[in-house]
């Protein structure tokens, strides 16, 4: 086995003047960052930059569901006090905003989808627990699949009543896969609540994660917000593209979303928030006073210059593909997150994200020579705002898939409908051919 481990290592590089020989772009991106052109979709618009003449010019970052701007989206369900998840769901997967009846008949849908099948939990999440909540969710919707009696059928009846069935059933996979790594790998307690009907996505989550079942509306709304925030974006981010990919080939619906959730689950995609905590409880335990700027500024000079924190010599949290100017999903999360916090222990640790925010775009300039606009990205803040709620880290990236599968489904839809083509993009081989030596002669 030590001669393959070496291999693995002496045989897997590729020398990286191949990749500008044959201009080859790497992570399908352009010179200048952006993504190469893969497609075309009605779904999502991810606007964070304008080309002119060629030159990537910074704009302020709009994010558009189905045509509708997710500020307008987000601003008339908090003015009218009501939850809005469902309606995101609905209209990604619809092509169009519910009205009354039909948001009321959808939400009916869910309920009557949330519960697991007969026995599911204890084969699938009890009896084969896991140390993440994400591989034990990738493999439980992959499993959904022994539980459809055509789970090969790719009709469109098929795929939306198995789109709306896996929507409703991801806040209790989640769930139950973190009660059952509470028991096995924490020592804890299991708490395994019955579904309460007619409940909320986001209340339904707390619901059932919460041992007394206690929760605020506010706390619920808050909730309520950050799945519409996570709900989609874009066909080029990396667990959509898989999702697509996977569609493409024409393979089962559970095939195509279990891998979007592995997907996501990577440290370069949703597991990023996880980075992002070590990193703000690094500045919090080494800034003394975080009110203090220049304190907080001359410790994020040590995290730039690799100094401190992971060596990365980066400030998690800040900086995005493709917003330039503003991430329209950090700046309502951290709108609503404020309103919580005012007031409240957590206030501190508002305003030191605010000014690590806020002095970052300034130190990477100096510190790196690199006058490259850089604004916070929706996880600056996604943190602060799960602990707030005191929904615990195991959950924070399972939040997101949960939240993302109604952006999955739509995108699967669009795909199975239009795409019509299996995904195969090139690959230059740069191996030149051998003579073969036969096994006595080796």
């Amino acid at each position: 086995m030590d001669k393959l481990y070496a291999a693995y290592t002496e045989n897997n590089k590729i020398d990286p003047k191949y990749y500008d020989k044959f201009s080859v772009k790497r992570g399908l991106r352009n010179p200048d960052g952006s993504g190469v052109m893969a497609g075309v979709t009605n779904i999502c618009n991810v606007h964070g930059y304008v080309l002119n003449e060629g030159e990537k010019c910074p704009d302020e970052g709009k994010l558009v569901f189905r045509g509708y701007n997710i500020n307008d989206l987000v601003e008339n369900v908090v003015a009218e006090n009501r939850f809005g998840y469902e309606e995101i769901a609905y209209l990604l997967l619809g092509g169009k905003l519910p009205d009354k009846s039909e948001l009321e008949n959808f939400g009916r849908l869910l309920d009557e989808n949330r519960e697991l099948p007969d026995g599911f939990f204890e084969d699938m999440i009890l009896k084969a627990p896991s140390k993440n909540i994400m591989n034990k969710m990738s493999r439980s919707v992959l499993a959904l699949y022994s539980y459809d009696d055509c789970p090969d059928d790719t009709g469109a009846k098929h795929e939306v009543d198995t789109a709306v069935s896996i929507i409703a059933k991801m806040p209790v996979i989640m769930v139950d896969a973190y009660n059952v790594k509470q028991r096995y790998y924490n020592h804890g307690t299991m708490f395994m609540h019955p579904l309460i009907p007619g409940l909320s996505t986001a209340e339904t989550i707390l619901s059932l994660l919460r041992p007394d079942r206690q929760y605020t509306d506010e706390e619920a709304k808050l909730l309520d917000i950050m799945l519409m925030l996570h709900a989609e974006h874009g066909g080029g981010n990396n667990s959509t593209f898989t999702c697509r990919v996977l569609t493409s080939s024409g393979t089962d619906p559970y095939a195509a979303y279990s891998a979007a959730i592995g997907s996501l689950k990577g440290p370069r995609h949703g597991g990023a928030n996880h980075k992002v905590l070590e990193m703000q409880r690094c500045v919090m335990e080494n800034v003394q006073h975080w009110d203090n700027e220049g304190e907080v500024a001359d410790f994020l000079t040590k995290i730039l210059k690799k100094e401190a924190g992971d060596g990365s010599g980066l400030i998690y949290g800040m900086g995005h593909a493709v917003y330039t100017l503003s991430d329209p999903r950090a700046v309502i999360l951290k709108k609503n997150a404020e309103k919580m916090a005012i007031d409240s222990e957590f206030e501190p640790e508002f305003r030191l994200l605010e000014t690590i925010e806020r002095l970052t775009p300034e130190l990477f300039k100096t510190v790196r020579g690199n006058d490259k606009n850089m604004c916070a990205n929706v996880d600056m803040y996604s943190g602060f705002v799960y602990k707030m709620l005191g929904i615990p880290e195991d959950l924070y990236t399972p939040l997101f898939a949960t939240s993302r599968m109604a952006g999955w489904c739509a995108h699967r839809f669009e795909e199975a409908m239009t795409g019509k083509r299996i995904i195969r993009p090139a690959y230059k081989s740069v191996n030149k051919e051998k003579s073969y030596v036969k096994l006595c002669d080796r």
